[in-house]
């Protein structure tokens, strides 16, 4: 009996090999997780060396990769930096500088659209409207979530144009619980670090004196989460997976208290963990690195050609152990100075040892001995300032080859006060980037401007407009012919309805900047309720002709032609709007209402039931509804229209 069992044993230990061999599976293509956390300082995360908080999931990813300890964006803003990361190209080059009224060129390549083309199932799951698809990050993406309803624009619903970070993972959860089997391409983005901070329950009382570390380590909670889903599922082994920050947080070093306007490390350094399928031994790279070096370095590893408008660095020989080449040098910018009040922006240079940021008055830091960079040495090394003056004119050259490949796209203006409600300047009055002109102020000597500014939009988002137009007032003596708080103003007073005041302060924008879509928007908008239509009717085309995507523009446009009994040119208009626009719900009942106004009750049910189809929380489109169902002698289903809007919740 124990002959026999030996024998046994024999033979299947023999013949496993051969069994191996004959029946082995080619190892299946590795999936990608790319997730990126907004507005994440990497020295407020535990594998980085801070002791304040608590990131485990975090952590113990880095212990299983290669963790890069200097990693930069090349934007200290979302959008250009996501678009820095998915393109693998600087803003010279992809064009997206900042929110200018630009998306993302339709030629250009991203990752997204190459792994599809690769057979990879691609899917996206957004944390904020400032990742909106329109623009054009969604290329390549089957699925790509963002859902915000920019037509809202109620003040109790500001927090709608972010989405906390437990409900973008549910939804990717979700997408990955359909869709594991396949080889795919995800990417959470997760927006919670970002200002305002109200990390919810348990960790705003852990975190109640460091709200901001009480926000990252709540995003913390949500990698874990998908990292345990990718373990359960046993993908973690052969997914490459990519951790990085979009920016960090000045936190009010240098006067600033969040991002975008300076380019100082605190908000360009980020956090950057790469997990490389089968590996698990964990490195740090010292190596400069910066995120255009995403794309490229997921391309090599899967063994996919990196296309050639891409300008970033495969990282994969660092993270095998080989040296770099030659000592790196990493671009920066920041043009929301420039973009948005026509002072100066910013571009610098960083390298192993200094930080040149060129300026009005230019700046230079050793790393070494000033981490924190509060002793500007360019006065004492003028040698070495001008040697890194002259990388930094290099390297622009180099990333400029060729015409910026952003295109315009319309901001209507839903967005655009979504935008400001999330600390983002909702308005484009600046000069537009082109050459350096150091006569435009230096943003050191604004930021106090800045931040006022900053306090005044906050303020008029939240209804304190007095409170704003104070403030607004209060930077007008110093600078009286700021654009963006000529125009801030406008808006203010027009919320107040005080609107000859309002047509004074945009009046002011248009003669500063005559070709500012929105402020000639807002002041159509402005001779309409001060009864000025025949103005308004002139203006509001005007503002279709600067922007022929706004679709509020036509549908305000038709309003004041109703007024002046224009009922022909109101119905144009509206259907201008829903062409524009083909899910704008309030252009399909205006054209409804006047469609039903003409006796056209068939024409009118069938814009008025769309517009209850797309909006069935406004009780208006059932109201509506319901009189072209009783012209139509459909009193039953009219009725019924009327019980729901009756049932709608007060908003």
């Amino acid at each position: 009996m124990n002959f026999s069992r030996s024998l046994v044993f024999l033979l299947t230990v023999t013949l496993l090999p051969w069994a191996s061999l004959a029946f082995a599976v080619p190892v299946a293509a590795p999936s990608v997780v790319v997730i990126t956390i907004d507005t994440l300082r990497a020295d407020h995360l535990g594998c980085y060396g801070y002791k304040q908080i608590r990131t485990p999931n975090i952590d113990a990813l880095a212990a299983e990769s290669a963790r890069f300890a200097r990693a930069y964006t090349a934007v200290p803003v979302t959008l250009p930096s996501h678009t820095v990361m998915f393109t693998g190209t600087y803003p010279m080059s992809n064009g997206m500088h900042d929110f200018a009224a630009n998306k993302l060129g339709s030629t250009q390549p991203t990752l997204a659209s190459v792994l599809k083309d690769h057979g990879y199932a691609t899917a996206a799951v957004i944390g904020s409207a400032v990742l909106d698809s329109r623009f054009g990050l969604n290329r390549g993406f089957d699925f790509y979530y963002d859902h915000f309803d920019f037509n809202r624009l109620q003040e109790s619903n500001l927090e709608e144009m972010e989405r906390p970070g437990n409900l973008v993972t549910d939804v990717t959860l979700d997408w990955l619980g359909k869709n594991y089997r396949k080889k795919f391409f995800l990417w959470m983005h997760l927006y919670d670090p970002h200002y305002p901070y109200h990390p919810p329950a348990p960790y705003d009382a852990e975190y109640k004196e460091r709200p901001y570390d009480g926000e990252i380590a709540f995003a913390d909670q949500q990698v874990g989460r998908l990292i345990r889903f990718l373990k359960s599922k046993g993908l973690f082994a052969n997914t490459l997976i990519v951790l990085s920050g979009d920016h960090g947080e000045s936190l009010g070093e240098h006067g600033e208290k969040s991002h975008g306007f300076f380019i100082y490390n605190a908000t360009m350094h980020v956090p950057f963990i790469v997990h490389l399928p089968g590996a698990r031994s964990p490195r740090v790279m010292p190596d400069l690195i910066s995120l255009a070096d995403l794309m490229p370095t997921v391309l090599q590893a899967l063994k996919i050609e990196v296309p050639p408008q891409v300008q970033g660095r495969n990282l994969l020989p660092l993270i095998k152990g080989k040296e770099q080449d030659e000592a790196r040098s990493l671009y920066g910018e920041t043009f929301l100075p420039r973009l948005h009040f026509n002072w100066s922006e910013l571009r610098g240079i960083e390298t192993a040892n200094y930080h040149f940021i060129e300026a009005p008055k230019p700046e230079l830091y050793d790393l070494a001995k000033d981490p924190g960079e509060t002793q500007n040495l360019y006065g004492e090394k003028k040698a070495v300032a001008e040697e890194m003056r002259a990388r930094l004119a290099a390297l622009i050259r180099q990333y400029s080859a060729g015409q910026e490949l952003a295109e315009k796209t319309g901001l209507d203006p839903a967005l655009m006060e979504r935008l400001k409600s999330l600390g983002y300047a909702g308005f484009s009055g600046g000069a537009p980037p082109t050459i350096t002109d150091r006569a435009l102020p230096d943003p050191k000597d604004r930021i106090e401007v800045y931040e006022l500014v900053s306090e005044a939009i906050a303020e008029s988002q939240h209804g304190e407009y007095a409170a704003s137009t104070a403030k607004l007032e209060l930077v007008l003596k110093s600078d009286p012919d700021s654009v963006p708080v000529h125009y801030l103003l406008g808006v203010n007073y027009y919320r107040m309805r005080e609107y000859p005041k309002a047509v004074e302060q945009l009046q002011r924008v248009l003669q500063l900047s005559p070709e500012y879509s929105l402020a000639v928007y807002e002041l159509g908008l402005a001779y309409g309720h001060a009864g000025n239509w025949d103005q308004a009717i002139q203006t509001l085309k005007r503002a279709l002709e600067l922007d022929s995507t706004n679709f509020s523009a036509a549908r305000n446009l038709g309003a004041a032609y109703l007024q002046k009994k224009m009922v022909p040119e109101a119905a144009a208009a509206f259907r201008q709007s829903i062409a524009i626009a083909p899910e704008y719900a309030p252009g399909h009942r205006a054209l409804g209402e006047v469609l039903l106004y003409e006796g056209l009750v068939d024409d009118a049910l069938t814009e008025l039931r769309r517009a209850a189809e797309l909006e069935p929380q406004d009780p208006d489109n059932h109201v509506a509804l319901a009189r072209a169902l009783a012209a139509k002698g459909l009193n039953g289903e009219a009725q019924a229209e009327m019980r729901k809007a009756q049932q709608v919740p007060p908003r």
